[in-house]
Parts: structure tokens; C-alpha cells; sequence
């Protein structure tokens, strides 16, 4: 076992989940060998053809990524995880914040383009980016937005890719319904944390009705403008909204969760053409971190 790779305890707590076999015949290559290539990977951004030799073949490690992050055994992993983690009470439900980073895109990350029929004897328009790649182009380049949902113990429960343009108000909603953790026991799974925790990009009227429907206690500071604007429709524009300094302090705690994410450097810039690829990244990054005692 080398820097980076699996210990004996983590490779125990993953290890009952992979697959068994492949799908078409035979037998997969070593799965820790493989995972371990993966991970130096996603902690060194080095390209797939410069991966050293102690992994197996370069082809190999990058065709059980690709081929994973496709059919969503990496996200079915990342369950198992979870799931495991809530039954041995290792995540926080008490305070559970969201927040998004934006991650620059590398050059190697532009080349997925949309496909138009070609029509004979006619120009061909210029091509533009996939909306569904999760680029968005501003001043800086191309960028990428990752927004997360992550517990009191600075780990990730769900997250969610969108272009780099993108607010985070409107994305609030999608990134919550995804939190969705299994109980081993059986039974509902669990969906709903004890309080949520927000900066002021995440206050509208739409959001903070989505949380008292569910019930869940939040923690959003109010903007200016949207006091000002409260305010002045006097009792038609409501109570304002309870606001508690030193439980927002905790906030900070999905901050150094993505800060612990951005550790790999394939996370914290973008390699990756595909955006189910580069969402495979991710979940194995957060895999990583559910994994360690």
C-alpha cells in the first residue's frame, strides 16, 4: 500500500459492495488495484496515459471509471456508503448546509459538442457546447458548478453539476431532493434533516416555502434588498424571516467540505469532457471521504 491508496479498513468497508463480475463473461481485473489508479487519478489530475504501471493497464483503469460513472454503479456505491455511515450514527443530521464552488475548466474538458445532422449543399452553423455538460462560458472561460449538500461531520450527502453561470437559488430545491439516504433496516429512507444552513444566494420566498413544507428549521440570512422590498409592502409582505448568528456560524462546515473535495486536483479543475464522467469524479471523491474513520 503506497500514499493515496486504500487502507486494509477502507478497502473492508467498499469491498461488499462492487460487483461481483462483469456483465458479459469473465472476470474483472482486480477492483483495489483498479480503485487505487483511480484514486491517484482524482488526487494528482495527471492525464490517463501518464498513470504509472504499478496500476495495470492505463486503458483499463479509465474504461472501469468511464464505465461505472455510465451505468451509476459509482452513485449506487456512494449509497451503500451512506447508508452504512447512518447506521453506524456517523453522520450529523443536526445541521446539514448547502452551498456551490465553481471549478475552472480545462482546456482538455471543451471538446464535447453537440452533433446536427449534416445537410447537403448547406453551411454549416458554428457548434455550441451540450447544455446538458454542465460548461458555462463567462470572462474567465469555461466553467463548472458544483453545488452540495453536506452534513455536520464535513462530509457530502448529495451534490449536483450545472454550468458555471448558473445561480444557486434556482438549483436549491433539485440539490435537496436528492438527499436521499437508506436505512438498513428497512423502511423510508431518510430525506430530511434536523436544520439547514444557507448563505443569502440561497433566500427566496419559493425556497423558504419548500422548507416549512418539509419542516425543516433553516438558517438563511435575509438580503437587503429582499428586506427592503418586504418591508416596504408593509403587512402584506410578511414576517421576516428568523435569522440565529450563532447557528449560522456552522455554516462553515460545508465550506471545508468542499475545500477537503477540492484536495483532488481532478476535482478542483475539470478534466473531463462528459459531464456524467466528471460527476463520477466527484462521487468517488466523497466515497473516499465517507470511507476514512
Amino acid at each position: 500500500m503506497r500514499r493515496g491508496d486504500l487502507s486494509n479498513e477502507e478497502w473492508a468497508r467498499l469491498k461488499p459492495h462492487l460487483p461481483k463480475s462483469a456483465k458479459r463473461g469473465g472476470r474483472w481485473v482486480s477492483h483495489r488495484r483498479v480503485i487505487n489508479g483511480i484514486l491517484y487519478r482524482n488526487r494528482t489530475g495527471v492525464p490517463w496515459r501518464d498513470l504509472p504501471a504499478r496500476f495495470g493497464k492505463w486503458k483499463t483503469v479509465y474504461e472501469r471509471h468511464r464505465r461505472w460513472s455510465a451505468d451509476g454503479t459509482w452513485d449506487r456505491l456512494f449509497a451503500a456508503v451512506l447508508a452504512d455511515a447512518d447506521a453506524e450514527g456517523r453522520i450529523d443530521w443536526s445541521m446539514v448546509s448547502v452551498d456551490s464552488t465553481s471549478c475552472r475548466a480545462h482546456q482538455h474538458a471543451a471538446g464535447a459538442r453537440k452533433r446536427r445532422p449534416r445537410v447537403p449543399g448547406k453551411r454549416s452553423t458554428p457548434r455550441q457546447h451540450r447544455s446538458d455538460e454542465g460548461l458555462g462560458r463567462s470572462r474567465g472561460g469555461l466553467t463548472c458548478k458544483i453545488h452540495l449538500v453536506g452534513e455536520g461531520g464535513r462530509r457530502p450527502l448529495a451534490l449536483l453539476i450545472t454550468p458555471g453561470q448558473w445561480g444557486d437559488a434556482p438549483q436549491f430545491i433539485p440539490i435537496m431532493e436528492r438527499v436521499r439516504v437508506a436505512r438498513l433496516g428497512g423502511g423510508r429512507p431518510r430525506t430530511r434533516p434536523d436544520r439547514l444552513g444557507g448563505d443569502k444566494a440561497y433566500s427566496s420566498r419559493r425556497n423558504r416555502r419548500y422548507l416549512r413544507r418539509r419542516q425543516i428549521k433553516h438558517t438563511i440570512p435575509e438580503p437587503k434588498n429582499q428586506r427592503a422590498n418586504r418591508q416596504s409592502r408593509g403587512s402584506r409582505g410578511g414576517r421576516p424571516a428568523g435569522f440565529d448568528k450563532t447557528i449560522y456560524k456552522r455554516r462553515n462546515e460545508v465550506e471545508r467540505t468542499i475545500n477537503a473535495l477540492k484536495t483532488c486536483r481532478a476535482v478542483a479543475t475539470r478534466y473531463d469532457k462528459r459531464a456524467y464522467i466528471f460527476h463520477g469524479t466527484i462521487i468517488i471523491a466523497s466515497i473516499r471521504l465517507w470511507l476514512r474513520p
